[in-house]
Protein backbone atom coordinates (compact mmCIF):
# COMPACT_ATOMS: atom_id res chain seq x y z
CA UNK A 1 0.00 0.00 0.00
CA UNK A 2 1.50 3.32 -1.11
CA UNK A 3 1.28 6.46 1.00
CA UNK A 4 -0.10 9.69 -0.45
CA UNK A 5 3.45 11.08 -0.53
CA UNK A 6 4.69 8.08 -2.53
CA UNK A 7 1.84 8.27 -5.03
CA UNK A 8 2.31 12.03 -5.49
CA UNK A 9 6.08 11.66 -5.89
CA UNK A 10 5.72 8.95 -8.56
CA UNK A 11 3.32 11.09 -10.59
CA UNK A 12 5.56 14.13 -10.20
CA UNK A 13 8.64 12.06 -11.09
CA UNK A 14 7.03 11.00 -14.37
CA UNK A 15 6.34 14.64 -15.23
CA UNK A 16 9.93 15.68 -14.45
CA UNK A 17 11.19 12.78 -16.58
CA UNK A 18 9.22 14.00 -19.60
CA UNK A 19 10.41 17.58 -19.05
CA UNK A 20 14.01 16.42 -18.85
CA UNK A 21 13.64 14.34 -22.01
CA UNK A 22 12.26 17.41 -23.78
CA UNK A 23 15.21 19.75 -23.17
CA UNK A 24 17.95 17.08 -23.20
CA UNK A 25 16.93 15.98 -26.73
CA UNK A 26 17.46 19.51 -28.06
CA UNK A 27 20.50 20.57 -26.03
CA UNK A 28 21.90 23.27 -28.31
CA UNK A 29 18.51 24.96 -28.65
CA UNK A 30 18.02 24.73 -24.86
CA UNK A 31 21.34 26.45 -24.22
CA UNK A 32 20.71 29.15 -26.82
CA UNK A 33 17.35 29.87 -25.19
CA UNK A 34 19.07 30.28 -21.80
CA UNK A 35 21.79 32.46 -23.34
CA UNK A 36 19.41 34.96 -24.95
CA UNK A 37 17.19 35.14 -21.87
CA UNK A 38 20.25 36.07 -19.76
CA UNK A 39 21.48 38.72 -22.21
CA UNK A 40 18.05 40.31 -22.55
CA UNK A 41 17.45 40.39 -18.79
CA UNK A 42 20.82 42.02 -17.97
CA UNK A 43 21.05 44.45 -20.90
CA UNK A 44 20.33 47.48 -18.71
CA UNK A 45 22.59 46.53 -15.79
CA UNK A 46 25.91 48.23 -15.10
CA UNK A 47 27.72 45.14 -16.36
CA UNK A 48 25.45 44.89 -19.42
CA UNK A 49 26.06 48.51 -20.37
CA UNK A 50 29.81 48.27 -19.77
CA UNK A 51 30.00 45.23 -22.03
CA UNK A 52 27.54 46.45 -24.69
CA UNK A 53 24.98 43.69 -24.25
CA UNK A 54 22.63 45.68 -26.50
CA UNK A 55 24.92 45.10 -29.47
CA UNK A 56 25.33 41.34 -28.95
CA UNK A 57 24.00 39.41 -31.95
CA UNK A 58 25.69 36.06 -31.34
CA UNK A 59 27.50 33.96 -28.78
CA UNK A 60 30.74 34.92 -30.51
CA UNK A 61 29.93 38.61 -29.90
CA UNK A 62 29.45 37.83 -26.21
CA UNK A 63 32.80 36.03 -26.05
CA UNK A 64 34.53 38.94 -27.75
CA UNK A 65 32.99 41.49 -25.38
CA UNK A 66 33.00 39.57 -22.09
CA UNK A 67 36.35 38.12 -20.98
CA UNK A 68 36.67 35.05 -18.79
CA UNK A 69 37.04 36.14 -15.18
CA UNK A 70 37.55 34.39 -11.87
CA UNK A 71 36.18 35.77 -8.60
CA UNK A 72 39.06 38.15 -7.98
CA UNK A 73 38.65 39.69 -11.44
CA UNK A 74 34.86 40.01 -11.08
CA UNK A 75 35.05 41.29 -7.50
CA UNK A 76 34.88 45.04 -8.34
CA UNK A 77 31.34 44.42 -9.58
CA UNK A 78 30.50 42.07 -6.71
CA UNK A 79 31.73 44.61 -4.18
CA UNK A 80 29.30 47.18 -5.58
CA UNK A 81 26.48 44.69 -5.03
CA UNK A 82 27.69 43.94 -1.50
CA UNK A 83 27.64 47.68 -0.82
CA UNK A 84 23.95 47.76 -1.74
CA UNK A 85 23.98 49.11 -5.29
CA UNK A 86 21.21 47.85 -7.56
CA UNK A 87 21.23 46.67 -11.18
CA UNK A 88 24.95 45.96 -11.19
CA UNK A 89 25.33 42.36 -12.39
CA UNK A 90 21.64 41.45 -12.52
CA UNK A 91 18.45 43.53 -12.25
CA UNK A 92 17.73 44.61 -8.68
CA UNK A 93 19.59 43.13 -5.72
CA UNK A 94 20.36 39.49 -4.96
CA UNK A 95 18.17 37.73 -2.43
CA UNK A 96 21.21 36.27 -0.63
CA UNK A 97 24.97 36.08 -0.70
CA UNK A 98 26.56 32.67 -0.33
CA UNK A 99 29.74 33.32 1.60
CA UNK A 100 32.49 30.84 0.87
CA UNK A 101 36.06 30.54 2.08
CA UNK A 102 38.04 29.28 -0.87
CA UNK A 103 41.20 27.22 -0.65
CA UNK A 104 42.99 29.51 -3.11
CA UNK A 105 41.63 32.88 -1.97
CA UNK A 106 39.86 34.56 0.92
CA UNK A 107 36.13 34.90 1.49
CA UNK A 108 33.91 35.16 -1.55
CA UNK A 109 30.41 36.62 -1.75
CA UNK A 110 28.49 34.76 -4.45
CA UNK A 111 25.18 36.44 -5.31
CA UNK A 112 22.04 34.29 -5.24
CA UNK A 113 19.10 35.96 -6.95
CA UNK A 114 15.48 34.87 -6.64
CA UNK A 115 15.78 33.30 -10.09
CA UNK A 116 18.87 31.32 -9.11
CA UNK A 117 17.32 30.20 -5.81
CA UNK A 118 14.35 28.77 -7.71
CA UNK A 119 16.68 26.79 -9.97
CA UNK A 120 18.74 25.52 -7.01
CA UNK A 121 15.59 24.21 -5.30
CA UNK A 122 14.12 22.77 -8.50
CA UNK A 123 17.33 20.92 -9.34
CA UNK A 124 17.65 19.33 -5.90
CA UNK A 125 14.00 18.28 -6.09
CA UNK A 126 14.38 16.92 -9.63
CA UNK A 127 17.42 14.88 -8.62
CA UNK A 128 15.31 13.08 -6.01
CA UNK A 129 12.37 12.68 -8.39
CA UNK A 130 14.67 11.26 -11.07
CA UNK A 131 15.76 8.65 -8.55
CA UNK A 132 12.10 7.88 -7.87
CA UNK A 133 11.45 7.55 -11.61
CA UNK A 134 14.40 5.18 -12.03
CA UNK A 135 13.61 2.98 -9.04
CA UNK A 136 9.80 3.34 -8.85
CA UNK A 137 10.48 3.65 -5.14
CA UNK A 138 9.62 6.69 -3.02
CA UNK A 139 9.59 5.04 0.40
CA UNK A 140 12.28 7.40 1.68
CA UNK A 141 9.58 10.12 1.79
CA UNK A 142 7.79 8.26 4.60
CA UNK A 143 10.65 8.39 7.09
CA UNK A 144 12.98 10.98 8.55
CA UNK A 145 15.54 12.79 6.42
CA UNK A 146 18.72 14.53 7.42
CA UNK A 147 20.74 17.03 5.41
CA UNK A 148 24.08 17.63 7.10
CA UNK A 149 24.66 21.30 6.41
CA UNK A 150 25.94 24.60 7.71
CA UNK A 151 24.08 26.80 10.15
CA UNK A 152 20.94 28.46 8.74
CA UNK A 153 21.64 31.53 10.87
CA UNK A 154 22.41 34.28 8.36
CA UNK A 155 24.32 37.48 8.82
CA UNK A 156 23.52 40.62 6.86
CA UNK A 157 25.77 42.79 4.77
CA UNK A 158 25.84 46.50 5.46
CA UNK A 159 23.15 46.87 2.82
CA UNK A 160 20.93 44.30 4.55
CA UNK A 161 21.33 41.29 2.25
CA UNK A 162 21.25 37.97 4.20
CA UNK A 163 24.57 36.15 3.94
CA UNK A 164 25.74 32.65 4.91
CA UNK A 165 26.87 29.27 3.64
CA UNK A 166 24.89 27.89 0.72
CA UNK A 167 23.85 24.82 2.72
CA UNK A 168 22.55 27.11 5.47
CA UNK A 169 20.67 29.27 2.97
CA UNK A 170 18.98 26.24 1.40
CA UNK A 171 17.65 25.26 4.84
CA UNK A 172 15.26 28.20 4.45
CA UNK A 173 13.79 26.63 1.31
CA UNK A 174 12.83 23.16 2.53
CA UNK A 175 9.29 22.67 1.17
CA UNK A 176 6.46 22.41 3.67
CA UNK A 177 5.69 18.79 2.78
CA UNK A 178 9.18 17.79 3.97
CA UNK A 179 9.35 19.95 7.11
CA UNK A 180 7.87 17.30 9.41
CA UNK A 181 10.31 14.70 8.13
CA UNK A 182 13.39 16.88 8.29
CA UNK A 183 16.09 16.52 10.94
CA UNK A 184 17.88 17.77 12.97
CA UNK A 185 15.90 20.43 14.81
CA UNK A 186 16.37 24.05 13.87
CA UNK A 187 18.12 24.67 17.21
CA UNK A 188 20.68 21.94 16.59
CA UNK A 189 21.17 23.02 12.99
CA UNK A 190 22.12 26.48 14.23
CA UNK A 191 25.10 25.20 16.23
CA UNK A 192 28.23 26.63 14.62
CA UNK A 193 30.87 24.34 16.14
CA UNK A 194 30.89 21.21 13.97
CA UNK A 195 32.02 18.73 16.60
CA UNK A 196 29.42 19.98 19.07
CA UNK A 197 26.82 19.93 16.32
CA UNK A 198 27.50 16.31 15.34
CA UNK A 199 27.13 15.19 18.96
CA UNK A 200 23.76 16.97 19.18
CA UNK A 201 22.63 15.50 15.85
CA UNK A 202 23.50 12.01 17.07
CA UNK A 203 21.50 12.55 20.26
CA UNK A 204 18.47 13.72 18.27
CA UNK A 205 18.55 11.11 15.53
CA UNK A 206 19.88 7.81 16.88
CA UNK A 207 16.39 6.50 17.69
CA UNK A 208 14.70 7.92 14.58
CA UNK A 209 13.42 6.09 11.51
CA UNK A 210 15.96 7.66 9.16
CA UNK A 211 15.38 6.88 5.47
CA UNK A 212 17.37 9.55 3.60
CA UNK A 213 20.78 10.94 4.59
CA UNK A 214 22.60 13.64 2.65
CA UNK A 215 25.95 15.38 2.99
CA UNK A 216 29.61 15.60 1.98
CA UNK A 217 31.30 12.18 2.52
CA UNK A 218 33.95 13.02 5.16
CA UNK A 219 31.44 14.76 7.42
CA UNK A 220 28.76 12.08 6.92
CA UNK A 221 31.40 9.48 7.81
CA UNK A 222 32.07 11.33 11.05
CA UNK A 223 28.33 11.33 11.82
CA UNK A 224 28.01 7.61 11.04
CA UNK A 225 30.93 6.64 13.25
CA UNK A 226 29.61 8.64 16.20
CA UNK A 227 26.20 7.03 15.69
CA UNK A 228 27.74 3.55 15.86
CA UNK A 229 29.69 4.54 18.96
CA UNK A 230 26.51 5.84 20.60
CA UNK A 231 24.29 2.88 19.69
CA UNK A 232 26.93 0.12 19.81
CA UNK A 233 25.75 -1.01 16.37
CA UNK A 234 27.99 -2.37 13.62
CA UNK A 235 26.65 -0.33 10.70
CA UNK A 236 23.94 2.08 9.53
CA UNK A 237 21.56 -0.69 8.52
CA UNK A 238 21.45 -1.76 12.15
CA UNK A 239 21.04 1.82 13.37
CA UNK A 240 18.46 2.75 10.72
CA UNK A 241 16.85 -0.41 9.25
CA UNK A 242 14.78 1.63 6.74
CA UNK A 243 17.67 3.78 5.50
CA UNK A 244 17.41 3.50 1.70
CA UNK A 245 18.92 6.57 0.00
CA UNK A 246 22.23 8.40 0.39
CA UNK A 247 22.58 11.73 -1.42
CA UNK A 248 26.01 13.26 -1.80
CA UNK A 249 27.95 15.87 -3.75
CA UNK A 250 30.74 18.38 -3.46
CA UNK A 251 33.61 15.88 -3.76
CA UNK A 252 34.31 12.76 -5.81
CA UNK A 253 32.73 9.82 -4.01
CA UNK A 254 34.96 7.08 -5.44
CA UNK A 255 37.74 7.28 -2.81
CA UNK A 256 35.12 6.88 -0.05
CA UNK A 257 33.18 4.07 -1.73
CA UNK A 258 34.78 1.11 0.05
CA UNK A 259 34.45 2.65 3.51
CA UNK A 260 30.83 3.66 2.96
CA UNK A 261 29.97 0.17 1.77
CA UNK A 262 31.14 -1.06 5.18
CA UNK A 263 29.34 1.73 7.00
CA UNK A 264 26.06 1.05 5.18
CA UNK A 265 26.08 -2.67 5.99
CA UNK A 266 23.96 -3.40 2.90
CA UNK A 267 23.50 -2.04 -0.61
CA UNK A 268 22.16 1.51 -0.32
CA UNK A 269 21.35 3.51 -3.47
CA UNK A 270 23.67 6.49 -3.88
CA UNK A 271 22.51 9.65 -5.64
CA UNK A 272 25.40 11.90 -6.66
CA UNK A 273 24.88 15.60 -7.37
CA UNK A 274 26.93 18.61 -8.46
CA UNK A 275 25.70 21.70 -6.59
CA UNK A 276 27.72 24.83 -5.89
CA UNK A 277 27.13 28.33 -4.59
CA UNK A 278 27.28 29.51 -8.22
CA UNK A 279 24.56 27.13 -9.42
CA UNK A 280 23.28 23.56 -9.51
CA UNK A 281 25.04 22.08 -12.51
CA UNK A 282 24.29 18.39 -12.74
CA UNK A 283 22.97 15.28 -11.04
CA UNK A 284 23.01 11.53 -11.51
CA UNK A 285 20.17 10.45 -13.79
CA UNK A 286 21.01 6.73 -14.09
CA UNK A 287 21.13 3.99 -11.51
CA UNK A 288 24.54 2.59 -10.59
CA UNK A 289 26.39 5.31 -12.48
CA UNK A 290 28.52 8.20 -11.31
CA UNK A 291 27.93 10.08 -14.58
CA UNK A 292 26.08 13.36 -14.08
CA UNK A 293 23.49 14.86 -16.42
CA UNK A 294 24.48 18.45 -17.24
CA UNK A 295 21.46 20.71 -16.65
CA UNK A 296 21.05 22.81 -19.78
CA UNK A 297 17.77 24.62 -18.99
CA UNK A 298 18.73 25.79 -15.53
CA UNK A 299 19.45 29.50 -15.89
CA UNK A 300 23.11 28.77 -16.67
CA UNK A 301 24.94 29.18 -19.98
CA UNK A 302 28.03 26.96 -20.14
CA UNK A 303 31.37 27.40 -21.87
CA UNK A 304 34.34 25.08 -21.76
CA UNK A 305 38.07 25.76 -22.11
CA UNK A 306 40.47 22.83 -22.62
CA UNK A 307 42.61 22.84 -19.50
CA UNK A 308 45.81 22.71 -21.54
CA UNK A 309 44.82 26.08 -23.04
CA UNK A 310 43.31 27.66 -19.92
CA UNK A 311 46.27 29.90 -19.14
CA UNK A 312 46.78 30.96 -22.78
CA UNK A 313 46.36 34.65 -23.60
CA UNK A 314 43.26 33.94 -25.75
CA UNK A 315 42.04 30.43 -24.94
CA UNK A 316 39.26 28.85 -27.04
CA UNK A 317 35.80 29.10 -25.47
CA UNK A 318 33.67 26.18 -26.57
CA UNK A 319 29.94 25.63 -26.19
CA UNK A 320 28.33 22.22 -25.81
CA UNK A 321 28.14 21.75 -29.57
CA UNK A 322 31.96 21.83 -29.73
CA UNK A 323 33.00 19.60 -26.82
CA UNK A 324 34.52 16.15 -27.18
CA UNK A 325 34.57 13.04 -25.04
CA UNK A 326 37.47 12.47 -22.67
CA UNK A 327 38.91 16.01 -22.80
CA UNK A 328 39.53 17.86 -19.57
CA UNK A 329 37.74 21.24 -19.62
CA UNK A 330 37.64 24.22 -17.28
CA UNK A 331 34.00 25.07 -16.61
CA UNK A 332 32.93 28.64 -17.42
CA UNK A 333 29.42 29.88 -16.60
CA UNK A 334 27.11 32.84 -17.11
CA UNK A 335 24.08 32.78 -14.84
CA UNK A 336 20.83 34.40 -13.78
CA UNK A 337 22.65 35.50 -10.62
CA UNK A 338 24.86 37.84 -12.68
CA UNK A 339 28.05 35.82 -13.03
CA UNK A 340 29.34 36.46 -16.54
CA UNK A 341 32.09 34.43 -18.26
CA UNK A 342 32.84 33.21 -14.75
CA UNK A 343 35.47 30.56 -14.11
CA UNK A 344 34.31 28.62 -11.06
CA UNK A 345 37.62 26.75 -10.85
CA UNK A 346 36.25 23.25 -11.51
CA UNK A 347 37.27 20.97 -14.36
CA UNK A 348 34.99 18.44 -16.01
CA UNK A 349 35.19 15.63 -18.55
CA UNK A 350 32.35 14.68 -20.88
CA UNK A 351 31.53 10.98 -20.75
CA UNK A 352 28.43 11.19 -22.97
CA UNK A 353 27.28 13.62 -25.65
CA UNK A 354 23.75 12.26 -26.03
CA UNK A 355 22.62 13.34 -23.53
CA UNK A 356 25.43 15.52 -22.21
CA UNK A 357 26.83 13.87 -19.11
CA UNK A 358 29.96 14.82 -17.21
CA UNK A 359 32.28 13.81 -14.43
CA UNK A 360 34.01 16.37 -12.24
CA UNK A 361 37.74 15.86 -12.73
CA UNK A 362 39.22 18.36 -10.29
CA UNK A 363 40.08 22.02 -9.82
CA UNK A 364 41.91 24.17 -12.36
CA UNK A 365 44.22 25.46 -9.60
CA UNK A 366 44.46 22.11 -7.83
CA UNK A 367 46.99 20.08 -9.76
CA UNK A 368 50.60 19.03 -9.66
CA UNK A 369 52.72 20.13 -12.57
CA UNK A 370 56.01 20.93 -10.88
CA UNK A 371 57.76 18.98 -13.65
CA UNK A 372 55.23 19.25 -16.50
CA UNK A 373 53.17 16.20 -15.48
CA UNK A 374 49.88 18.08 -14.84
CA UNK A 375 48.33 15.46 -12.59
CA UNK A 376 44.69 16.26 -11.82
CA UNK A 377 42.21 15.28 -9.12
CA UNK A 378 40.34 12.56 -11.01
CA UNK A 379 43.65 10.78 -11.70
CA UNK A 380 44.71 10.57 -8.07
CA UNK A 381 41.16 9.57 -7.07
CA UNK A 382 41.25 6.74 -9.62
CA UNK A 383 44.71 5.58 -8.54
CA UNK A 384 43.77 5.49 -4.87
CA UNK A 385 40.48 3.68 -5.48
CA UNK A 386 42.20 1.10 -7.70
CA UNK A 387 44.97 0.47 -5.18
CA UNK A 388 42.65 0.19 -2.18
CA UNK A 389 40.41 -2.26 -4.05
CA UNK A 390 43.45 -4.52 -4.55
CA UNK A 391 45.27 -4.17 -1.23
CA UNK A 392 42.38 -3.52 1.12
CA UNK A 393 42.62 -1.08 3.97
CA UNK A 394 40.43 1.94 4.52
CA UNK A 395 41.40 5.48 3.57
CA UNK A 396 39.68 8.31 5.39
CA UNK A 397 41.25 11.22 3.50
CA UNK A 398 44.34 12.09 1.48
CA UNK A 399 46.11 14.86 -0.39
CA UNK A 400 49.15 14.93 -2.69
CA UNK A 401 51.96 17.49 -3.03
CA UNK A 402 55.30 17.67 -4.89
CA UNK A 403 58.56 17.34 -2.97
CA UNK A 404 60.97 19.28 -5.17
CA UNK A 405 63.94 19.35 -2.79
CA UNK A 406 63.93 16.08 -0.83
CA UNK A 407 65.69 16.12 2.54
CA UNK A 408 67.77 13.11 1.49
CA UNK A 409 69.07 14.91 -1.60
CA UNK A 410 67.69 12.30 -4.01
CA UNK A 411 65.30 12.68 -6.92
CA UNK A 412 62.11 14.67 -6.34
CA UNK A 413 58.80 12.85 -5.95
CA UNK A 414 55.09 13.14 -5.30
CA UNK A 415 54.26 12.83 -1.62
CA UNK A 416 50.89 11.30 -0.70
CA UNK A 417 49.62 12.20 2.77
CA UNK A 418 47.13 9.48 3.64
CA UNK A 419 44.99 9.20 6.77
CA UNK A 420 44.07 5.52 7.13
CA UNK A 421 41.22 4.19 9.24
CA UNK A 422 42.74 0.79 8.59
CA UNK A 423 46.13 0.73 6.83
CA UNK A 424 47.09 -2.04 4.38
CA UNK A 425 49.41 -4.71 5.74
CA UNK A 426 52.12 -3.95 3.18
CA UNK A 427 52.43 -0.18 2.83
CA UNK A 428 55.55 -0.43 0.65
CA UNK A 429 53.77 -2.56 -1.97
CA UNK A 430 50.72 -0.35 -1.63
CA UNK A 431 52.83 2.72 -2.52
CA UNK A 432 54.42 0.94 -5.51
CA UNK A 433 51.06 -0.01 -6.99
CA UNK A 434 49.62 3.43 -6.26
CA UNK A 435 52.43 4.94 -8.29
CA UNK A 436 51.97 2.43 -11.15
CA UNK A 437 48.25 3.17 -11.28
CA UNK A 438 48.96 6.89 -11.59
CA UNK A 439 51.52 6.19 -14.32
CA UNK A 440 48.87 4.27 -16.25
CA UNK A 441 46.46 7.18 -15.91
CA UNK A 442 48.90 9.98 -16.74
CA UNK A 443 51.41 9.41 -19.54
CA UNK A 444 53.45 12.52 -18.69
CA UNK A 445 53.98 11.28 -15.16
CA UNK A 446 54.91 7.84 -16.52
CA UNK A 447 57.56 9.38 -18.78
CA UNK A 448 59.05 11.38 -15.92
CA UNK A 449 59.33 8.26 -13.74
CA UNK A 450 60.75 6.12 -16.52
CA UNK A 451 63.13 8.89 -17.60
CA UNK A 452 64.60 9.23 -14.12
CA UNK A 453 63.35 12.80 -13.60
CA UNK A 454 61.14 11.70 -10.69
CA UNK A 455 61.31 8.75 -8.36
CA UNK A 456 58.14 6.80 -7.47
CA UNK A 457 55.79 8.37 -4.98
CA UNK A 458 56.23 8.32 -1.22
CA UNK A 459 53.21 7.53 0.96
CA UNK A 460 53.19 9.19 4.35
CA UNK A 461 50.86 7.48 6.79
CA UNK A 462 48.89 9.88 9.00
CA UNK A 463 46.61 9.28 11.99
CA UNK A 464 42.96 8.81 11.10
CA UNK A 465 42.02 12.20 12.57
CA UNK A 466 44.83 14.14 10.86
CA UNK A 467 42.71 15.92 8.27
CA UNK A 468 39.90 16.63 10.73
CA UNK A 469 42.47 18.28 12.98
CA UNK A 470 43.92 20.20 10.04
CA UNK A 471 40.52 21.49 8.92
CA UNK A 472 39.71 22.42 12.51
CA UNK A 473 42.94 24.42 12.77
CA UNK A 474 41.95 26.27 9.58
CA UNK A 475 38.44 27.02 10.90
CA UNK A 476 36.91 24.88 8.13
CA UNK A 477 35.59 21.85 9.98
CA UNK A 478 32.28 20.54 8.65
CA UNK A 479 29.58 21.99 6.37
CA UNK A 480 30.66 22.29 2.71
CA UNK A 481 34.38 22.57 3.39
CA UNK A 482 36.66 19.97 1.87
CA UNK A 483 40.38 19.21 1.67
CA UNK A 484 41.95 19.76 -1.77
CA UNK A 485 43.07 16.45 -3.26
CA UNK A 486 46.28 17.96 -4.55
CA UNK A 487 48.15 21.24 -4.74
CA UNK A 488 51.13 22.46 -6.72
CA UNK A 489 52.74 23.82 -3.55
CA UNK A 490 53.40 22.43 -0.06
CA UNK A 491 51.24 24.68 2.10
CA UNK A 492 48.94 21.86 3.25
CA UNK A 493 51.77 19.32 3.19
CA UNK A 494 53.90 21.44 5.50
CA UNK A 495 51.01 21.96 7.92
CA UNK A 496 50.35 18.22 8.04
CA UNK A 497 54.05 17.47 8.47
CA UNK A 498 54.35 19.94 11.33
CA UNK A 499 51.24 18.60 13.10
CA UNK A 500 51.85 14.86 12.69
CA UNK A 501 54.79 12.51 13.23
CA UNK A 502 55.27 11.09 9.74
CA UNK A 503 56.81 7.79 8.75
CA UNK A 504 57.46 6.10 5.41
Amino acid sequence: MYSIKEISARIWASLVHHQTQSWSKKPIKSQEKVFWSLIKAAEGTVFGVNHSFGSIKSIKDFQNQVPVRDYEELSPYVNQVVDGEEDVLWPGKPKYFAKTSGTTSGSKYIPITSEMAIHQIKSARNALLTHVQNTKNAKFLNGKMIFLQGSPVLEKTGSGIPTGRLSGITAHFVPSYLQKNRMPSWKTNCIEDWEEKVVSIVEETHKSDMTLISGIPPWVQMYFEKLMEKTQKKNMSEVFPNFNLFVTGGVAFEPYKARFRELFGKEIPILQTYPASEGFFAYQDQLDSSELLLLLDNGIFYEFIPTENYFDESPPRLTIKDVKLGVNYALIISTNAGLWGYSIGDTVIFVSLSPFRIKVSGRIKHFISAFGEHVIGSEVDYSMEKTVSHFGGRVREFTVAPEISPPDGGLPYHEWFVAFDNPPEDLVSFAKELDLNLQKKNSYYHDLIQGGVLRPCVVRRLPAEAFINYMKSEGKLGAQNKVPRLMNDRKIANALTAANPLSD
